[in-house]
């Protein structure tokens, strides 16, 4: 599998992690200008009349753990271009004033095994 197969499996399995666990996936690769995020969210609240959130994830695959832990690629530089990106999603869907917070998923896929993933909640503050 080239660099590009393995972040499109990753992103699949996280979505699907995702729907197991609630979530309702709004968009796929979100993309404003050179910033993408990989999959945008809507995470209910457990009690409907508390809402729920929007939920921004960033999603990093490695085959192995060779060049450290997927979630460490997860730069400050990184953070800056999908949380501008998330600014543009929030005005162009009109949710300026919608809760929202930004996830990391972690997947390692390894030959023969089952997938590792980690979810990472509130990975990063949009301060």
């Amino acid at each position: 599998m080239d660099s590009r197969a393995i972040g499109t499996r990753g992103e699949e399995l996280a979505a699907a992690y995702l729907e197991r666990q609630g979530y309702r996936i709004l968009a796929r690769q979100y993309r404003f200008e050179r910033a993408e995020i990989d999959l945008v969210c809507f995470d209910p609240a457990p009690r409907p009349e508390d809402g729920g959130e929007i939920v921004f994830v960033e999603v990093k695959t490695r085959r192995g753990l060779d060049f450290g832990q997927p979630e460490d690629a997860v730069t400050p530089e990184k953070q800056r271009h999908l949380i501008r990106a998330a600014h543009a999603y929030l005005y162009e869907h009109h949710l300026q004033r919608a809760r929202c917070r930004f996830d990391v998923i972690a997947v390692v896929l390894r030959d023969g095994q089952k997938p590792e993933i980690r979810h990472f909640k509130d990975a990063f503050w949009a301060g």
